[in-house]
């Protein structure tokens, strides 16, 4: 593949920065996103110059990723860019757009629909938040966006949130069942903060749980399980099927064009990332990050 554009994620500035867990062998292109044009493919399942989309697979982990002009990966693991849309879009969507697309659709599935109430998006300022608020609103759904970072409130009431609470709100819920508030969430935190959110979620309401920035653990009851009937949704958006990624493909084109990105987007060159990196680390980028690799 030609490899034209790629983005900055969580993960690009753990493998940047030089962070345990994320690279798996020695040497590796980092970039777990990736947007360019097919070169050749010995499958014959994608045509020469054909524009595609790569993310998740173990790229920029376990396989050389997209911070690079070039890249080599699985047939089956591409996506045709959606018609009307170019590379960049692709980036200023990636992994983190990607994921929040699989999110609120794993809610929708389970019944959260506009009116049903309040519904939570944490780490609402980084990449998979901004654009879970922006879906969201836009599918017509009462937004409340968590952030830590209180100056980004008009921003995130821009994206369409309804109204903005600060982070250290949802750790403090620490009972096993705490008052109903959250039809649905989208949590991109994990720890404390997606306990407090799991015991305030509503009756046959459903969290879909995305992200560890806050913490790996889990330390919560059974009680909204058993008691309220409330789903805890995984979301993977590394392995994802094929099909599944074209639907959210699909309906990202339709819901998130470039025009609603705008204000959700920077673009910055290749030789920028190590800056970037650690900027990212300490929680100091809103947004996407599209990463020009020609830059």
């Amino acid at each position: 593949m030609q490899v034209t554009h790629s983005s900055l994620n969580y993960k690009d500035g753990l493998a940047v920065s030089g962070r345990p867990g994320v690279l798996r062998s020695y040497p590796m292109t980092p970039g777990i996103d990736l947007a360019g044009t097919v070169l050749e493919d010995r499958t014959g399942r994608w045509q020469p110059g054909q524009p595609v989309i790569l993310t998740g697979w173990g790229i920029g982990e376990r396989q050389d990723g997209g911070y690079a002009t070039l890249a080599r990966a699985n047939a089956g693991w591409l996506v045709a860019q959606p018609p009307g849309t170019d590379a960049r879009w692709a980036m200023s969507v990636g992994t983190a757009g990607f994921t929040a697309m699989l999110a609120v659709m794993a809610l929708e599935e389970h019944g959260v629909t506009p009116g049903d109430g309040e519904v939570l998006v944490t780490g609402a300022a980084g990449g998979v938040g901004s654009t879970a608020v922006a879906l969201l609103a836009a599918a017509g759904h009462t937004v409340v966006a968590s952030t830590g970072r209180a100056q980004e409130e008009a921003y995130l009431l821009g994206l369409g949130a309804s109204r903005v609470i600060g982070r250290d709100e949802l750790p403090a819920l620490k009972r096993p069942l705490e008052k109903e508030r959250w039809a649905g969430v989208v949590d991109s935190v994990g720890g404390a903060t997606l306990a407090g959110a799991y015991a305030s979620t509503r009756t046959h309401g459903s969290l879909a749980v995305c992200g560890l920035a806050g913490g790996s653990d889990l330390n919560a009851s059974v009680f909204p399980l058993i008691l309220r009937g409330v789903n805890l949704l995984g979301i993977d958006s590394v392995t994802c099927p094929a099909p599944r990624r074209e639907a959210a493909w699909a309906r990202l084109a339709r819901d998130l064009g470039a025009v609603k990105l705008e204000a959700v987007t920077q673009e910055r060159a290749l030789g920028d990332v190590p800056a970037l990196a650690g900027q990212i680390l300490a929680g100091q980028i809103r947004g996407r990050t599209v990463i020009d690799v020609n830059g």
